[in-house]
This record gives structure tokens, C-alpha cells and sequence, in this order.
């Protein structure tokens, strides 16, 4: 690892295959602490390029658990995470909407690690016992339209990092990789992205596969469409920004956004707006993200329709009947 890292430190970068060789190392145990915690940060002190974060996606899906979900059409909601603002669990109650529409859902989520509620830990809060079972899987998406895939047991070349990670509290690498390397691969995804950068990433990675994509990105450094402002939006056909005013009246603030101090504080928020007490800020950001990967499914749906969609799935409680039946199985 001492010459990887003195290359690493001189600016030289790694090519997909020596990416997706170091990863599988350290995957292995074959590094200490230290040297695994020098390699992370390395990438927070220089950019990434696409030949290295598709290195690492390689090394994480060839190492997964996968999951067969192909006998239903489903799409994942995930963000990157890593934008530091800390608001409520947007994607996961976006994808009780989508799966309240009647849409197939497989999230992918994990525990918090830069911020204070992961999907992972509101679900768990409520009681929901994560599985790696496929039947059980299908039969959570066919009863509730919607499984949850919990990171940790399908990727256990990260046990070795999970540690490092959780006592660095920074965001790695390893957030950009989250949606990339769903165990399901569903050919479907809303992917919320922290940067204009990561953003063309992903775009190059995903116009190389037959996906049917949003990846969205509100530009004052959002990982999901916040209508804080203006957010971009990358499909497989065209690129456009999305102003607040195409979902509400007013722009929202980011104080209307925040998460909660704790689990128990984001899980509050969580029920409120699934039980359609959330209020018009929470309620139409979660619509906004439930619509754009609505239209990940109805390709002739203008924008207009698939809010239509998403807004009848969260008022008259359907969301929330998705989410209740999914604790039952």
C-alpha cells in the first residue's frame, strides 16, 4: 500500500482494473487501519475520475450477494448521501410513494454514515427486520410493491470498511458507489447525486447500459431535488433544470428540509408525512422525487402527470398501506 499511496499522493491515477484490484485488497483485510484510512481520504483531497469509481463499482458487484428481482420491473431511489445537509429521508419516502402508485420499488439503503438517519436506521427504528432471503424479498414486492436491501448484507467485502468509514465521519468514495451497486441491478433508477461532477459521472457510466435513469442534482448541493433551488436533471435523452415553481409556489429553505437531532426525531417526520400530517414543504419535496422516478416507468407522462401520481399515492394514505404492509412480512 506505501507505493500506491506515495503514487496517490503525486497526482497519478489509477486505472479501472488497479481500482478495482486495491478495493478488493483492502476488502480482504490485506491492509492495516491506517493505510485503508490514508486511501479513503486520498479522494477527498483530489477528484475521482470515472475510471476509478467504475473500477471500485466493479470490485463491490463482483463481490455482492446478488439478488434475482427479474421477475418484476423495479427501480431504486437512492442518493449518494455526502451533501451535508442533513434533511429528513427524502428517497425512502419518495419510494413509499412510487410503491403507493403501484410501481415495483427495490431500495437499496444503508445506516447514516454522514448524516444523522440513514434509511436503514428509520426503518429499523419501526421494526422492520432486514433480510437477505430472496423469497422473502418477492414476496415483500409482490404483497407491498417494495423490498428493502440492506447494504451491509449483501456487500460483505465492505465489512472490513464499514468500521474505518463510520470513525472517519466524512463522506468517501463509497457513497458515490451506493446506487451504483444495487444487488438487484434494477434497470430503473432515481439517483440523487451531491455535485454537477458526479452528476456527468454518472452519466457516463449509465448511457453505457440499458438503464432507464433520472439522476438528479439540486445545484446549491443537494443529493435529491430539494426545490431549495434549481435542480439538474440528466436522462437517458435530454438534460434540463427544474425550477422550484413546477411543484409549488414558493422556494423552499433548507431549515424546512432538516432531519431531526436523532433516529427517533427523523422517524417522527417519517410517520407525519406518510400519515399526511407532513407539511407542504416536507409533503412537496417527497412528491417532487416520487414523480421524477414515476416518469422513469411512464416515458410519454409529462412531468405535470407523474406529480398527479405521486401526489394521489401520498393523500389518500396509499404510501402509507405500502409501507404498514411491507413491516407486516
Amino acid at each position: 500500500m506505501k507505493k500506491i499511496l506515495e503514487r496517490l499522493f503525486n497526482q497519478e491515477l489509477l486505472s479501472k482494473e488497479q481500482a478495482k484490484t486495491i478495493l478488493g485488497e483492502i476488502s480482504e483485510a490485506k491492509y492495516n487501519v491506517y493505510e485503508t484510512s490514508a486511501f479513503l481520504t486520498v479522494f477527498k483531497m483530489r477528484n475521482i475520475t470515472v475510471e476509478e469509481l467504475t473500477g471500485f463499482r466493479d470490485c463491490l458487484r463482483e463481490r455482492c450477494i446478488s439478488v434475482d428481482l427479474s421477475d418484476f420491473d423495479t427501480i431504486d431511489l437512492c442518493g449518494t448521501g455526502g451533501d451535508g445537509k442533513d434533511t429528513f429521508n427524502i428517497s425512502t419516502l419518495a419510494s413509499f410513494v412510487v410503491a403507493g402508485s403501484g410501481y415495483k420499488v427495490a431500495k437499496h439503503g444503508n445506516y447514516g454514515v454522514s448524516s444523522t438517519c440513514g434509511s436503514s436506521n428509520v426503518l429499523e427504528h419501526f421494526g422492520y427486520q432486514f433480510t437477505a432471503d430472496e423469497d422473502k424479498l418477492k414476496r415483500q414486492v409482490d404483497a407491498s410493491n417494495i423490498c428493502f436491501l440492506h447494504a451491509p448484507l449483501f456487500h460483505p467485502a465492505m465489512k472490513q470498511i464499514a468500521p474505518i468509514r463510520k470513525g472517519l465521519r466524512v463522506s468517501t468514495f463509497f457513497n458515490m458507489l451506493g446506487p451504483m451497486v444495487n444487488p438487484s441491478r434494477p434497470q430503473r433508477q432515481l439517483v440523487g447525486v451531491f455535485s454537477q461532477q458526479l452528476q456527468r459521472y454518472y452519466k457516463y457510466i449509465y448511457e453505457r447500459e440499458t438503464l432507464s435513469y433520472r439522476i438528479v442534482h439540486t445545484l446549491d448541493g443537494y443529493d435529491e431535488i430539494s426545490l431549495t433551488g434549481p435542480a439538474k436533471i440528466i436522462s437517458p435523452t435530454k438534460e434540463f433544470l427544474l425550477q422550484p415553481v413546477e411543484v409549488c409556489h414558493d422556494k423552499i429553505t433548507s431549515d424546512q428540509l432538516y432531519g431531526g437531532q436523532d433516529v427517533k426525531s427523523a422517524a417522527d417526520i417519517f410517520l407525519n408525512i406518510l400519515n399526511g400530517r407532513g407539511t407542504t414543504a416536507q409533503n412537496a419535496t417527497v412528491i417532487a422525487n416520487a414523480a421524477m422516478a414515476i416518469q422513469c416507468f411512464e416515458h410519454s407522462a409529462n412531468y405535470d402527470e407523474a406529480l398527479a401520481i405521486a401526489r394521489a399515492s401520498l393523500e389518500s394514505k396509499a404510501a402509507l398501506h405500502s409501507f404498514e404492509k411491507l413491516l407486516t412480512l
